[in-house]
């Protein structure tokens, strides 16, 4: 028996050992060397090809990005389970796209999901897998040759390798997913697209620091005289993925290196290039392949029509900018230029809109900015991206992205809000959140309220302040702080009617010099509807959040030098910044602030389930009144989960959040002013991380099946 247990013990360990070196360590012996190596994807100068039911055919890649991020949780949490994936991959599918493009590594859910979905699929989805470089390394002292650069970077290469064919263990790590990974989804990966877009300095400083390591010579690839030490490093990297991925599984794949405009090929003026510090290339014509390389190498680009668009900035744009009809398009013309420069199959994997409320640029020429757009002009600035992708000649394209992430951050509005706390509410200002064609909004299965002209959602419990002319009522979601305004006889056309709002006891004033309106409380913002084009929130000047961050790049000057005087009785439109140094479109290279009044409502109905919906809508009126919406961060809430808001800057130096529990209202007409505004307190209790939300498909999800689902799109290149 001591016997036997010993064995047992033996064999235990010894299972327990191959596991950990076979699944964990990525520990194999070739049973098979001389085995040929067999790939289903292939390339020549401008086309990706696929082998499929013994037929080589082109292949346009049709793909979609997708991220790991839901309401209520980090995307490092990797929450999102199989079920979800396999409702998501379907409705992706049915849209007319044929790839899922992902960034790094996930739970082992997705790969499950995956396989399920395709293994009995006549017609399956096609995998494009990133291999992630951390940001944090990036932005760092690290070179790309550091070992906390680079080896990692190998190493998640191998890693994602043994995941894609099912023989991977794989603890949670940061920024990366974990399990135990079975399902062998090989099949559908049709290639990589190894790093992230390169940070500048990060590029610039590995080839300062290394000129003498500007080459390398690998099996299937090697830099041509012409690399830097950067595109070495990548060469290298490409290299040994393509060699593990050979000898261990006698497979290969497509191959790209990520790239965007900051690091592209291209020289440009010199103003441009000083003005935008445009100091970087990489260029992977400088990394070519040998023969033992059966598949093939394309070329990755995320390029959006709005950043950074060195082209809008060229003087001479006659001929080669201009389209049939003579509109100018920078953005064809860039993508143009991409495709002449390469020699290989060129791949735009990321491109998008969002229809985000807030706004971060714009595209002057084609009107696709990012941000404060419609679903319905989402998806139509999503088309004409890709007519212009695919007339030049590019092999493929990825829609950024498959669903809105409330996670995100954006330079224009991070300063604003909490970033450890942003996926506990949906910021509709920062326009990063929205990119998605699947939107998720507050409420398990559908929203407290919707700005439609429909009352029936209000009740008695609702109403904050009455008085003989005028109502006001008010509710809240993760997403909206909702209002109604009821009066008998409203006039749209000639009543104005004012909502003074406290929220901060630090500052405010009783007094509006713009009106000649007095309140009984400090307000710190007002509320005015004025007809359907006039209608916007003010803020008193103190507690404005643009003059406190962004004074010296709107009139050059310190606001905490000559700050403003916490009673001053001027209310001030709402600005966002678009750039912090934007140079003139009429070649002055002097540099100017871009602002746009982001507090200025937007008539229409916000219902998506109305005909004459309208996703920006910010109000309507009813038969007797007013419903309107108001974003969050809009009134200076950095995290409305907790209930936190703006401290005065002016004694923090800038943004400090502070509690509060409550907020004062009091509503008045232009008939009824006389005298102090009324206020009463409206209760205000946060939800912490327990949110609601349900899914919904936006407008532009439609408008880009009906698209690519019709003969439109199969003419396009």
């Amino acid at each position: 028996m001591k016997k036997f247990i010993i064995a047992a013990c033996i064999v235990v360990a010894l299972v327990f050992a191959w596991n950990e070196a076979y699944y964990r360590l990525g520990i194999y012996v070739d049973l098979h060397p001389d085995t040929p190596v067999t790939t289903f994807m292939t390339t020549d100068a401008d086309t990706i090809y696929m082998e499929k039911d013994g037929k080589i055919e082109p292949f346009e890649i049709r793909g979609v990005n997708m991220g790991v991020g839901i309401p209520g949780e980090w995307a490092t949490d990797f929450a999102i389970d199989k079920e979800t994936y396999l409702r998501w991959f379907a409705w992706i599918q049915e849209m007319g796209a044929n790839t899922i493009r992902v960034y790094t590594i996930l739970h082992n859910d997705f790969y499950d999901a995956f396989y399920e979905y395709n293994k009995d699929r006549e017609d399956p989805l096609y995998l494009i897998h990133g291999v992630w470089v951390n940001d944090y390394i990036q932005n760092s002292h690290r070179d790309a040759y550091d070992e906390d650069f680079q080896q990692t970077f190998l190493d998640d290469c191998k890693t994602v390798v043994d995941i894609l064919h099912g023989k991977k263990n794989l603890n949670l790590g940061y920024g990366i997913g974990s399990g135990s990974y079975r399902s062998d989804v090989s099949p559908w990966v049709i290639g990589y697209i190894l790093g992230v877009e390169w940070e500048d300095v990060t590029v610039v400083y590995t080839n300062h620091k290394y000129p003498e390591r500007n080459s390398y010579e690998g099996t299937y690839m090697y830099t041509t005289e012409d690399a830097s030490p950067f595109e070495a490093m990548l060469c290298e990297v490409g290299d040994k993925i393509i060699a593990y991925e050979s000898e261990r599984y006698k497979q290969q794949r497509l191959i790209a290196f990520s790239n965007w405009p900051t690091t592209d090929p291209f020289d440009y003026p010199e103003d441009i290039t000083a003005f935008f510090m445009k100091c970087a290339k990489v260029d992977v014509e400088h990394i070519q392949t040998t023969d033992a390389f059966l598949s093939g190498q394309f070329a990755s680009y995320h390029v959006y029509p709005y950043y950074p668009d060195y082209l809008n900035y060229v003087e001479d744009k006659s001929g080669f900018f201009r389209t049939e009809d003579g509109r100018i398009n920078t953005y064809r013309t860039y993508l143009s230029m991409l495709t002449e420069h390469h020699t290989m199959p060129v791949v735009i994997s990321e491109y998008g809109v969002s229809t985000g409320r807030g706004m971060a640029q714009r595209d002057y020429n084609t009107g696709r900015n990012q941000g404060n757009m419609l679903e319905d002009e989402q998806g139509q600035a999503i088309i004409d991206c890709y007519e212009d992708i695919m007339s030049v000649g590019c092999a493929g394209s990825c829609i950024f992205t498959w669903q809105d992430e409330w996670f995100k951050r954006t330079w224009n509005t991070m300063h604003a809000v909490d970033l450890l706390n942003t996926p506990y509410w949906s910021d509709y200002q920062t326009n990063e959140q929205y990119f998605g064609l699947l939107a998720f909004d507050p409420g398990e299965e559908e929203s407290i309220c919707y700005v439609d002209g429909d009352t029936s959602e209000w009740t008695e419990e609702d109403l904050v302040v009455k008085n003989d002319a005028l109502s006001l009522s008010m509710k809240y979601d993760e997403k909206f702080l909702y209002f109604l305004v009821q009066k008998d006889d409203l006039s749209p056309e000639t009543d104005q009617i004012y909502i003074p709002i406290d929220t901060t006891q630090k500052t405010g004033s009783t007094y509006c010099s713009n009106y000649d309106i007095s309140f009984t409380r400090a307000c710190d913002f007002l509320i005015v509807i004025d007809g359907k084009e006039n209608s916007r929130l003010l803020v008193q000047e103190r507690y404005e959040t643009l003059r406190a961050m962004y004074y010296h790049e709107t009139h050059d000057q310190d606001a905490y030098v000559n700050e403003v005087d916490p009673d001053t009785p001027v209310f001030k439109p709402i600005h966002l910044m678009l750039q912090t140094a934007t140079p003139l479109l009429t070649g002055n290279w002097s540099a100017t602030a871009e602002t746009y009044e982001t507090g200025l409502f937007t008539y229409g109905n916000a219902n998506p389930s109305d005909e004459d919906f309208n996703s920006l809508a910010d109000f309507i009126f009813t038969e007797n009144g007013v419903e309107l919406k108001i974003p969050w961060q809009l009134l200076n809430f950095g995290n409305p989960s907790e209930m936190m808001i703006h401290d005065d800057y002016y004694e923090c130096y800038g943004v400090e959040l502070i509690p509060i529990d409550e907020m004062y209202l009091g509503i008045a007409d232009n008939e009824h002013t006389n005298g102090r505004i009324n206020m009463d307190s409206f209760a205000l209790q946060g939800w912490g991380e327990n949110v609601t939300y349900h899914e919904r498909l936006k407008e532009s999800y439609y408008i880009i099946k009906e698209y690519w689902n019709s003969n439109d799109a199969s003419s396009v290149g």
